[in-house]
């Protein structure tokens, strides 16, 4: 990057921490494919999106807006009909849930009834050949 243009930002955004995660969204919102306010001139994102915050091409409180929006891992708030949807969804699975349990139990019970017999009938093949 070069000197004069990171200079020039510290003037627009002085916080050089606040300047670093401004920059940084932009780049981000730059190679999602937003739609640069300045002329590329082969140079990478980062640049160009320190190039756009030093010009005032793009709104400053709207890029920090941005990395808030992009910053929070709080999930929006469900309508009444999501919620019941999710409910809905969720017992349904509890059903599945609970009858492959049972068809489970129920393989389970004759499989070790299989071993079971095959145990009694090891035991008689081996009291066979004693005699």
């Amino acid at each position: 990057m070069a000197r004069v243009t990171v200079e020039d930002c510290i003037v627009k955004i002085p916080n050089r921490f606040e300047l670093v995660m401004s920059a940084a969204q932009r780049t981000r919102d730059i190679s999602a494919g937003a739609e640069l306010t300045v002329e590329r001139d082969n140079d990478k994102n980062p640049v160009v999106s320190l190039r756009e915050i030093a010009d005032e091409t793009i709104a400053i409180p709207e890029l920090k807006e941005s990395l808030i929006r992009g910053s929070q891992r709080m999930a929006p708030a469900r309508d009444e009909a999501e919620e019941a949807e999710t409910e809905e969804v969720a017992a349904d699975a509890e059903e599945n849930a609970d009858a492959l349990a049972d068809a489970l139990n129920v393989q389970d019970d004759s499989a070790s009834l299989d071993a079971a017999g095959a145990l009694a009938f090891q035991d008689e093949v081996e009291i066979d050949d004693e005699d």
